[in-house]
């Protein structure tokens, strides 16, 4: 009885073990004719590489079958050769089927089974459709040099160039707007002309994928690489901002608001008229302290002559603050909310502390992370 007993437990769990690893199986059969005894492969495409899955040879008739394993949406390639090839997206339980001609593999084929390989047939077409009607209108261009009407027809077809780039930008975004949780739309995301530029040049669209497919995939090394894209250029977009500011004339630094160590909330406004440096720090890293000794030579050399210093306390130890405000001799303003003072961090898009932006009388941002003999050099200047 006894032995039953195991023996029955034994089979469940084998069964149990068994339909697990079925679970994340996927197959791909189809028909390719003009092909019969070649070899077809599979190989999983990764962020900067790819990986060989499966190989068999086709029948005589042109048939195969392969197989694989997945538990996410997965990019592969299926190929004939290294150029002639089709992209799926499978993924677990996936009974894919496809049919073609070795001839326009890559170029012509039905697909069914699989939502994902669907999607990014459509996409492949779509962006070929458009790169085919700009070449035709390139070629007119060429061959129409020398025509008397050179100049008229090169401003229509240059709007007809126009208008098909703007027609596949609005379908690529439209499309990932409208599948922001379908591994499709990082295919889609990364799509180029044959010039070697994004379809999508949206930010706001591969921003609104990278954080919903990172909720979905997080395991994704495609989204991974997604995401970290977005962060990057979400970084330059703000550097970008800041710089744009640096280089505008007028008042170019954002104002700040935040309250001193007795409470009372000062401006960087205020200080109209005055040169001053926004210095961001934090009072309990001790690295960010290193260039207080050297703030406090410029600040009693330059003070009386029109120089104020703006610090910005980006920690959230009250007492920390103030045990370094008396320890460093900090007797100019010191600002901080004890949250990060986060509004600020961001308006100057401060990536590391300490760091700081020189400003004139007027406001405007004049040079950034000085410190020693060049804010020395600086401040002489602008207070000469």
């Amino acid at each position: 009885m006894i032995f039953r007993q195991i023996v029955f437990g034994l089979f469940a769990i084998l069964m149990i073990v068994s339909g697990c690893k079925k679970e994340n199986h996927f197959t791909i059969k189809g028909r390719i004719t003009h092909a019969g005894g070649d070899t077809i492969y599979l190989d999983e495409l990764q962020v900067s590489t790819s990986k060989p899955v499966a190989k068999t040879k086709l029948e005589e008739d042109g048939e195969f079958e392969l197989s694989g394993k997945t538990s996410i949406p997965t990019f592969y390639l299926l190929r004939l050769s290294n150029n002639n090839f089709i992209t799926l997206l499978v993924d677990s339980l996936d009974q894919v089927y496809i049919e073609a001609d070795a001839a326009n593999f890559s170029k012509e084929y039905s697909i069914k089974g699989s939502l994902g390989s669907v999607q990014v047939k459509e996409l492949t077409e779509t962006l070929n459709r458009t790169e085919y009607r700009l070449d035709s209108l390139r070629s007119l261009i060429t061959l129409s040099k020398g025509n008397p009407d050179y100049d008229k027809l090169l401003q229509q077809w240059n709007s007809e160039a126009e208008k098909l780039i703007n027609d596949q930008d609005k379908y690529s975004v439209d499309f990932v707007m409208k599948n922001p949780f379908s591994m499709a739309s990082v295919y889609a995301l990364y799509q180029k002309y044959k010039d070697g530029s994004y379809v999508i040049k949206d930010f706001q669209t591969m921003r609104t994928a990278a954080s919903a497919l990172n909720a979905i995939y997080p395991q994704s090394a495609m989204v991974k690489a997604l995401y970290e894209n977005a962060l990057q250029l979400l970084r330059q977009q703000k550097a970008a901002q800041v710089q744009q500011l640096v280089s505008e004339s007028g008042i170019n630094s954002p104002d700040i608001e935040l309250p001193d160590a007795g409470n009372q909330k000062i401006t960087l406004s205020s200080l109209r008229g005055k040169v001053v440096l926004v210095h961001f720090w934090a009072a309990e890293d001790a690295g960010s302290r290193v260039l207080n000794p050297l703030l406090v030579d410029a600040y009693e050399k330059y003070h009386a002559k029109g120089f104020e210093i703006y610090q910005v306390n980006l920690g959230t130890s009250r007492t920390e603050w103030l045990n370094a405000i008396k320890e460093d001799q900090l007797t100019w303003i010191n600002v901080g909310d004890l949250n990060g003072s986060v509004k600020a961090r961001m308006s100057y898009n401060v990536q590391a502390i300490p760091s700081n932006y020189l400003l004139d009388k007027d406001g405007s941002i004049v040079s950034k992370n000085l410190s020693g003999p060049n804010l020395d050099k600086a401040l002489a200047k602008l207070l000469k």
